[in-house]
Protein backbone atom coordinates (compact mmCIF):
# COMPACT_ATOMS: atom_id res chain seq x y z
CA UNK A 1 0.00 0.00 0.00
CA UNK A 2 1.48 3.69 -0.65
CA UNK A 3 0.90 6.73 1.22
CA UNK A 4 1.44 9.62 -0.87
CA UNK A 5 1.77 13.79 0.69
CA UNK A 6 -0.68 15.91 -0.90
CA UNK A 7 -0.48 19.69 -0.67
CA UNK A 8 -3.80 20.49 -1.60
CA UNK A 9 -5.04 24.07 -2.76
CA UNK A 10 -8.85 24.89 -3.09
CA UNK A 11 -10.02 28.06 -4.36
CA UNK A 12 -13.62 29.26 -4.31
CA UNK A 13 -13.86 32.39 -6.64
CA UNK A 14 -17.57 33.95 -7.81
CA UNK A 15 -16.95 35.18 -11.88
CA UNK A 16 -19.26 36.45 -14.21
CA UNK A 17 -20.17 34.57 -17.13
CA UNK A 18 -17.97 35.48 -19.11
CA UNK A 19 -14.79 34.80 -17.05
CA UNK A 20 -16.18 31.23 -16.63
CA UNK A 21 -16.48 31.07 -20.46
CA UNK A 22 -13.12 32.04 -21.13
CA UNK A 23 -11.30 29.74 -18.23
CA UNK A 24 -13.23 26.45 -19.77
CA UNK A 25 -11.98 27.29 -23.58
CA UNK A 26 -8.13 28.22 -21.66
CA UNK A 27 -8.24 25.23 -19.78
CA UNK A 28 -9.33 23.21 -22.47
CA UNK A 29 -5.83 24.52 -24.63
CA UNK A 30 -3.56 24.07 -22.20
CA UNK A 31 -4.62 20.60 -21.52
CA UNK A 32 -4.39 19.53 -25.16
CA UNK A 33 -1.35 21.97 -25.68
CA UNK A 34 -3.24 24.42 -27.87
CA UNK A 35 -1.45 27.94 -28.67
CA UNK A 36 -4.30 30.68 -28.76
CA UNK A 37 -3.77 34.51 -28.22
CA UNK A 38 -5.25 36.78 -26.47
CA UNK A 39 -7.35 37.88 -29.19
CA UNK A 40 -8.20 34.77 -30.15
CA UNK A 41 -9.71 33.77 -26.89
CA UNK A 42 -11.18 36.38 -26.88
CA UNK A 43 -12.95 35.84 -29.99
CA UNK A 44 -13.76 31.93 -28.68
CA UNK A 45 -15.18 33.89 -25.31
CA UNK A 46 -17.58 36.38 -27.49
CA UNK A 47 -18.53 33.10 -30.01
CA UNK A 48 -19.02 30.63 -26.56
CA UNK A 49 -21.48 33.38 -24.99
CA UNK A 50 -23.80 33.43 -28.45
CA UNK A 51 -23.54 29.43 -28.25
CA UNK A 52 -23.83 29.91 -32.25
CA UNK A 53 -23.98 32.75 -35.00
CA UNK A 54 -23.86 33.31 -38.42
CA UNK A 55 -20.20 33.69 -39.51
CA UNK A 56 -20.48 37.49 -41.56
CA UNK A 57 -22.62 38.29 -38.42
CA UNK A 58 -20.04 37.59 -35.72
CA UNK A 59 -17.38 38.48 -37.65
CA UNK A 60 -18.96 42.08 -37.71
CA UNK A 61 -19.66 41.86 -34.08
CA UNK A 62 -16.03 41.09 -32.77
CA UNK A 63 -14.27 43.69 -34.99
CA UNK A 64 -17.04 46.59 -33.63
CA UNK A 65 -15.67 45.25 -29.94
CA UNK A 66 -12.40 45.84 -31.10
CA UNK A 67 -11.14 42.37 -30.23
CA UNK A 68 -9.70 42.42 -34.23
CA UNK A 69 -9.26 45.29 -36.12
CA UNK A 70 -11.25 43.99 -39.37
CA UNK A 71 -14.20 41.15 -39.87
CA UNK A 72 -11.69 39.92 -42.34
CA UNK A 73 -9.17 39.03 -39.43
CA UNK A 74 -11.66 37.67 -37.41
CA UNK A 75 -12.69 35.27 -40.12
CA UNK A 76 -8.95 34.04 -40.41
CA UNK A 77 -8.84 33.89 -36.37
CA UNK A 78 -11.88 31.82 -37.02
CA UNK A 79 -10.44 29.26 -39.92
CA UNK A 80 -7.26 29.01 -37.70
CA UNK A 81 -9.45 27.99 -34.48
CA UNK A 82 -11.48 25.18 -36.82
CA UNK A 83 -8.45 23.90 -37.83
CA UNK A 84 -7.19 23.38 -34.40
CA UNK A 85 -10.61 21.56 -33.39
CA UNK A 86 -11.65 24.43 -31.81
CA UNK A 87 -15.10 25.53 -33.23
CA UNK A 88 -17.43 23.95 -35.94
CA UNK A 89 -18.67 25.57 -38.78
CA UNK A 90 -22.43 24.20 -40.39
CA UNK A 91 -23.83 25.29 -43.56
CA UNK A 92 -23.01 25.88 -47.68
CA UNK A 93 -24.15 30.30 -47.68
CA UNK A 94 -24.54 31.69 -44.37
CA UNK A 95 -22.34 29.23 -42.12
CA UNK A 96 -23.44 28.80 -38.75
CA UNK A 97 -20.51 28.78 -35.88
CA UNK A 98 -20.31 27.54 -32.48
CA UNK A 99 -17.65 26.30 -30.08
CA UNK A 100 -16.76 22.72 -31.04
CA UNK A 101 -18.60 20.32 -28.88
CA UNK A 102 -15.87 18.48 -27.51
CA UNK A 103 -15.05 21.47 -25.47
CA UNK A 104 -17.96 21.04 -23.71
CA UNK A 105 -17.79 24.68 -23.13
CA UNK A 106 -21.10 25.44 -19.98
CA UNK A 107 -22.78 28.63 -20.95
CA UNK A 108 -26.27 28.01 -19.55
CA UNK A 109 -27.54 28.58 -16.17
CA UNK A 110 -25.30 28.50 -12.91
CA UNK A 111 -22.07 27.18 -13.56
CA UNK A 112 -19.26 25.47 -11.35
CA UNK A 113 -16.49 24.67 -12.47
CA UNK A 114 -14.93 21.68 -10.46
CA UNK A 115 -11.63 20.51 -12.08
CA UNK A 116 -8.98 18.33 -10.18
CA UNK A 117 -5.37 18.50 -11.10
CA UNK A 118 -2.79 16.65 -9.64
CA UNK A 119 1.38 16.52 -9.81
CA UNK A 120 2.94 13.41 -8.24
CA UNK A 121 6.92 13.35 -7.85
CA UNK A 122 7.75 10.00 -7.44
CA UNK A 123 10.28 10.50 -5.10
CA UNK A 124 7.45 11.89 -2.36
CA UNK A 125 5.46 8.53 -2.91
CA UNK A 126 6.05 6.23 0.24
CA UNK A 127 5.46 2.30 0.81
CA UNK A 128 3.72 1.93 4.17
CA UNK A 129 6.10 -0.26 5.59
CA UNK A 130 8.87 1.10 5.26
Amino acid sequence: MLTMLVNKVDKRVKLEKRDVVRYQILTHCFLNNIQVSDSDLNCLTELGLLEQDELTSFCNKVADKKIFKTPQSVRNAINKAEKKNLLTKEGKSRKIIRLHKGLNVQVKGTVLLDFKFVAVEAEKVQADNE
